[in-house]
Parts: structure tokens; C-alpha cells; sequence
């Protein structure tokens, strides 16, 4: 058979060809050897005493980035809920190579937080510290900002008391971190654990309790459409909190019954800054909502709230000397709301809670510019008379 050119062309090669060929395989595989001796992960040994050894540095110096990641648990009269949230982190997995802290800030509950706190403490382990700090200020924008304060890393991911995270979330919130440097933001995947069905086309309103469901990849927050991640879940890195956030907000105290829209005011400000916000799946985790949560009372309440902050959320987005001209533009748009909500859903939008969350909702961001403009006058009149503004 005659012989092919290849295999011509390969048998007539000199031999200086051959052995520089040799040569520079040989030079590859111990290239690809020594990377894959670099890529090697630590013995587990080695990463635990590296963890120690950052801990106690972190200790001794107080360095804010000396760790990986901190978990702020933000309570008020948790005693009840929050074994549950300290018992999800401790079983976290795939932690044996971070240093990472949990940090639970006591918003002036008057029950036996504390004790709950002081109790785990005493059975923690040691390579993950278990802090305990008082805020006596109510409202979880003062207790987050607290956290921020004393967090010794450069992400820090924000809990409440009813916010069961998945076994992996602590690991995920850390690795979406590092593969997303320019993220100041980023929300977690939120289920709900619901005590009780909730009521009929809940799914309209579920985003206002912090359920937070947009498929299974990871996506980048528009600034044009308005749509940002809850606080529940959320982890923010530090560096963009102190460069955009300003130490007093202005939704941190309470609006009727509670605070609202404080959460979104941070994001709002990392954003306005030029920091990515994102979504990202793969920290899932479960938000217990109680039957209590799905009273017609409360959620009117919650949504008044919310509507009544919205005039500032609003304009966050918005350039100052187009403000006038904008509040305008939104009061048009929800009075235009308003009346389809009414000829679309009639005696529905009472007699049924959702459409009735809907038509609460509308009506205060139309009258949230004129009550904002109030608050501000009443807390401008309370400090230069030296009160202390509620």
C-alpha cells in the first residue's frame, strides 16, 4: 500500500524537529502540573488554622475587612423567631474556607432577645463568631446601619428574624460577591412559608412582603423600571453603603405603624451612585409569613405605609431640577390608577383585600408628596424648638 503524505511527511521530519518538540511538550506538561498544584485547594487543616488566624487578627485590629462576610440578624422582640434563623446558620455548608462572623443587632426589644442571644453563645463555635449588639433606636434603617458600623468585612448580608436561608446561601452570597465587584447590591430568592393559604391572587401584592421570585439566573436591576430587592435577604458591600449612603435617612423612622421604604432608600442611593444591583438565585432562602400577616387590617396598614414613602423613593431616581415637573408626572399617573382601578375591579376594589392593597397603595402615593412636606416641616419645627421629632 502506498504510503500516505502524512505519514510520509511525519517518518521524513528531522530529528532536531523531534526533540525541540519533546522538548517543549515535556515544558508544557510540567507548566499544567505546577497550575494544577496551584489550583489545589488547601488541606482542610491548613484553611481552618487560616481562619483562625484572620478571626483573631480581625479581633485585635479591627479591621473592617478583615473578614468575608458578615450576617446581620435585625430583631425587634425575636425571642421566639430567632433560634430558628441562628440554627439555619449554623447549619450552613461549604463555610470551611471563610471567615465570616454573624451578627444579631437587638432593636430595643423589650422581651428576652438578649437572653436567647447569650444562650447560643455559650454552645457557638468559636471559628464563627456569634456578636450581640443594642440598638436603641427603632427601626430597622437604625439597626442595619448599626451593623454597617461594626461589621469587620467587606459584604454584609442583612436578615430579619423570620428569614430562614437555605444551607447554601452564606457561601453563595460570598462567591456572587467576588464574581461581581461593581455589585453594591444584590437580593436573594425569596419563597414564602405561609402558616396559613393565603388569600386569592396574593401573587399581586406578594412583592410587598418581600417575596422575591425571578426565575433561576442571576440579573442585573434597570434603574428605568423602578424594581429593586427587598432588604430581607439582601447583601450590600460596605464600601458602597458609606460612599453613597447618607448616615441619616429619611424614610429610618416610622411611617404610621412602622418604617417603610427604608430599605429601598439605601438601594436606591448605591444605585444613584453608579452601583450595580442585582438578583441572585442561588441565595434561596424561605420568609415565614404568620397568619396574622394576611389580616385585612394589617396589610391596608402596610400598604398606606408604603404608598406614603413612595414620593421620596421616587425622586431619589429622579435629577433635582426636574422634580417639580415629575411629582406632577406621578401624581397624573396615579390618579390615572386610581380611577382604572375603580371602573376595572368596582365594588371589589373594597369588598376584596387585594384589589382593596391595590386601591390603598394608589391613594397614598398620590397624597405621599403633601405628607412628606408635612413631616418635614414638623421635624424641622421639633428641632429648632428642641424637641425630639417622632
Amino acid at each position: 500500500m502506498a504510503e500516505s503524505p502524512l505519514s510520509a511527511l511525519a517518518t521524513s521530519a528531522p530529528s532536531a524537529w523531534a526533540g525541540s518538540s519533546q522538548s517543549k511538550l515535556l515544558t508544557t506538561s510540567d507548566s499544567c502540573k505546577r497550575r494544577a498544584v496551584a489550583k489545589r485547594p488547601l488541606p482542610s487543616y491548613t484553611q481552618r488554622l487560616l481562619r483562625q488566624l484572620r478571626l483573631k487578627l480581625s479581633t485585635a485590629s479591627h479591621r473592617p475587612e478583615a473578614l468575608d462576610l458578615a450576617v446581620v440578624i435585625c430583631t425587634y422582640n425575636g425571642e421566639r423567631r430567632l433560634p430558628q434563623v441562628l440554627d439555619c446558620l449554623l447549619a450552613q455548608l461549604g463555610t470551611e474556607h471563610l471567615a465570616w462572623e454573624v451578627i444579631v443587632v437587638d432593636n430595643n426589644s423589650t422581651d428576652g432577645t438578649a437572653q436567647v442571644v447569650k444562650t447560643y453563645q455559650q454552645q457557638w463555635p468559636q471559628d464563627v463568631p456569634l456578636r450581640y449588639a443594642f440598638e436603641p433606636r427603632q427601626g430597622a434603617g437604625y439597626a442595619r446601619q448599626h451593623a454597617i458600623e461594626i461589621a469587620r468585612s467587606p459584604l454584609v448580608g442583612f436578615l430579619d428574624d423570620d428569614n430562614h436561608p437555605a444551607l447554601g446561601w452564606v457561601v453563595a452570597a460570598h462567591r456572587f460577591g467576588q464574581a461581581h465587584p461593581q455589585a453594591g447590591a444584590f437580593g436573594s430568592r425569596i419563597r414564602g412559608d405561609f402558616e396559613i393559604p393565603p388569600p386569592p391572587n396574593f401573587d399581586r401584592i406578594g412583592a410587598m412582603l418581600a417575596l422575591t421570585e425571578r426565575g433561576s439566573e442571576p440579573l442585573i436591576y434597570d434603574p428605568q423600571q423602578k424594581i429593586l430587592p427587598p432588604a430581607a435577604g439582601l447583601v450590600v458591600r460596605r464600601q458602597a453603603w458609606l460612599a453613597s449612603v447618607p448616615e441619616q435617612l429619611t424614610l429610618a423612622d416610622a411611617i404610621g405603624f412602622r418604617a417603610a421604604g427604608e430599605d429601598l432608600e439605601v438601594v436606591l442611593y448605591m444605585q444613584r451612585h453608579g452601583w450595580e444591583v442585582w438578583y441572585n438565585p442561588a441565595m434561596r432562602m424561605q420568609h415565614q409569613i404568620p397568619a396574622s400577616r394576611f389580616e385585612r387590617d394589617y396589610l391596608l396598614r402596610l400598604f398606606r405605609g408604603i404608598g406614603l414613602s413612595r414620593h421620596h423613593t421616587r425622586m431619589l431616581s429622579v435629577a433635582r431640577w426636574l422634580g417639580p415637573l415629575m411629582t406632577l408626572l406621578y401624581m397624573a399617573n396615579d390618579l390615572r390608577k386610581i380611577v382604572r382601578h375603580l371602573v376595572r375591579y368596582r365594588g371589589e376594589a373594597i369588598a376584596d383585600t387585594v384589589a382593596a392593597c391595590e386601591l390603598t397603595l394608589y391613594v397614598y402615593s398620590l397624597l405621599s408628596p403633601f405628607y412628606l412636606a408635612r413631616r418635614r416641616q414638623r421635624q424641622r419645627y421639633g428641632a429648632q424648638s428642641g424637641d425630639v421629632p417622632c
